[in-house]
């Protein structure tokens, strides 16, 4: 091999390396720009325990002022159902609906009686009707289950917020956050279907997905009964708010059995022929 081969053979692997070398600088500096950005990167929120998962449960609280877990039946002098306050005022659109109920009584039939037809009763009917409720308390939460169509409701009450509307799924009971102030349990039940759903299911007053209700809760006469003030807006389908006070009794010698809502067994009603239903 001449020399100047040689040479030219030598200067081209010096260029390789150098190449080489360069190309393993860059290499270095974006793996050290990705690791940087990555450690500069906000970490993402822890999430959500559920209310059973032991860890959420294990987290020290206060004491609750009394203990909601029994078996528990409306008793209120002033019935089972929602009456809308004297001069109340409805939207257009709900309007439109008490008006055709109204005509409905008047020929002797029933308006859109979907709890008739097995649609849950949903909150606050369900809160009211003459079906016991049992219900079981713990650090994190409420369960109440009616059993007026076994329907099952959760109290949050382990700090979370309200899911963000945009992604909450509506529910006929809505998604409901406790806490409390002082002896008071306050619920505050939001997210709500937009159809289907009643406040006063013989006077045809509907809900919607604006429906908004505060519930302050009281245990009055030695842990022997309740006392609930309702507050409930529902700026699409009336004016203001309507504020109501309802009372429940323990019974302590009652459970709560299986009941489901099935059309078959409700054939005997008028409400669940089309003729008598007026939809």
């Amino acid at each position: 091999m001449t020399d100047a081969l040689e040479e030219k053979m030598s200067k081209s692997r010096i260029c390789r390396m150098g190449s080489l070398a360069a190309l393993g600088a860059m290499v270095l500096v974006v793996a050290s720009t990705d690791v940087s950005t990555q450690s500069q990167a906000p970490a993402p929120p822890p999430a959500q325990l559920g209310v059973l998962a032991p860890a959420n449960l294990a987290k020290p609280r206060p004491k609750a002022p009394f203990d909601l877990t029994g078996t528990w039946l409306h008793n209120s002098p002033t019935g089972e159902r929602f009456d809308p306050p004297e001069g109340f005022k409805l939207t257009p659109e709900a309007q439109v609906h008490y008006d055709a109920g109204l005509k409905a009584v008047k020929e002797g039939k029933v308006y859109r009686n979907d709890i008739g037809l097995c649609w849950p009763a949903g909150v606050p009917i369900m809160m009211t009707r003459v079906w016991p409720v049992s219900m079981i308390q713990m650090p994190t939460s409420i369960f109440m289950i009616s059993e007026l169509m076994n329907s099952l409701r959760i109290i949050y009450m382990d700090g979370r917020k309200h899911t963000d509307p945009d992604i909450a799924v509506p529910s006929f009971n809505g998604e409901s956050i406790g806490h409390w102030e002082g002896d008071t349990l306050v619920i505050e039940t939001k997210n709500f279907v937009n159809e289907h759903h009643w406040i006063h299911d013989r006077r045809s007053i509907p809900a919607s997905d604006a429906l908004h209700i505060v519930e302050r809760i009281r245990m009055i006469d030695n842990g022997m009964r309740l006392e609930i003030e309702f507050s409930l807006t529902d700026p699409k389908m009336w004016e203001g708010t309507w504020k109501l006070t309802k009372f429940w009794r323990r019974v302590d010698d009652r459970d709560i059995s299986e009941v489901e809502c099935l059309p078959d067994l409700n054939q005997h009603m008028p409400t669940v022929k089309s003729d008598f239903n007026v939809r």
